[in-house]
């Protein structure tokens, strides 16, 4: 039996870049980058590895990189969809350019990524990186956590309508130390220096973020169960990681009133409203 083959996007920093180097030993690994500068980094990494261009903006080249694949491998054991980004701010004042920026780069393109890789996908494993922001308890971060969400749900149909063809997995983690808290600051610049509204909330936001950035759970504890999902004959359709991640999950199980008068409360105790 050969070696499995493996697909990440996300693939030059954080989880996706840790995973690369988890499977890269016994595994034919489809790393994907935006970056050119990262491309010699990933080839170093092992003879196994095999950098592709994708671009989540861009549906040509989503396209293009599902064909470079398929010019190389018949048959995909592993799909792990890592790529993603977060948009935040608040809703009444949110550009809707920045919402659909969040559902391109987190939902669409990993959705048109799959769609063009089914031909090769049948008996895969479809895993997508969610995160506990899906349970929906989190203001100003509204965009990612419905992105996510939708990732969830969407791609949970596709299992069922396809007959359980492929299986898809959910993997929730908590807040993780990742350079996605340092680039999520970057990226909603122009809502932390402007809404002047909303200004102590997006300055806790932007705080909170690099704190995460350092104080997170390590990359490793996601790895460790993508790991067991990899080798498993029957994963779970959802891992929540976390101690924090494990108490959204909960919460989100109350009725709605009871979830917004605990968020509530929360936010006023870090006096944010």
């Amino acid at each position: 039996m050969g070696k499995k083959v493996i697909v990440i996007t996300g693939a030059t920093s954080g989880i996706g870049n840790a995973l690369v180097r988890a499977f890269a030993d016994d595994c034919i690994v489809y790393a994907g980058y935006r970056n050119p500068d990262y491309e010699r980094d990933l080839l170093k990494i092992s003879h196994n590895v095999i950098p592709f261009f994708i671009d989540m903006e861009k549906p040509s080249i989503i396209d293009g990189a599902a064909i470079f694949i398929k010019h190389q491998t018949e048959k995909i054991d592993i799909l792990i969809n890592v790529a993603g980004c977060v948009m935040a701010g608040a809703m009444e004042t949110m550009a809707l350019s920045k919402l659909e920026k969040q559902f391109t780069v987190n939902t669409f393109s990993h959705l048109r990524f799959t769609q063009k890789l089914m031909d090769v996908l049948e008996g895969a494993k479809v895993i997508n990186i969610s995160s506990m922001a899906s349970f929906g308890l989190f203001p100003f971060i509204a965009p990612y956590s419905a992105s996510k969400r939708a990732m969830d749900i969407l791609f949970n149909s596709l299992e069922l309508e396809l007959n359980h063809k492929i299986k898809v997995i959910s993997v929730k983690p908590g807040v993780i130390a990742t350079p996605l808290w340092e680039k999520s600051v970057k990226i909603n610049k122009d809502s932390i220096l402007s809404d002047d509204k909303y200004q102590k909330q997006m300055k806790y936001m932007a705080n909170n973020a690099m704190r995460n950035s350092e104080q997170g759970l390590s990359v490793d504890s996601v790895v460790k169960v993508i790991k067991k999902i990899v080798t498993s004959d029957n994963p779970k359709s959802s891992y929540t990681i976390g101690l924090d991640a494990k108490i959204a999950e909960i919460i989100s199980k109350l009725p709605q009133d009871m979830i917004n008068f605990l968020v509530e409360q929360g936010m006023k105790h870090r006096g944010l409203c």
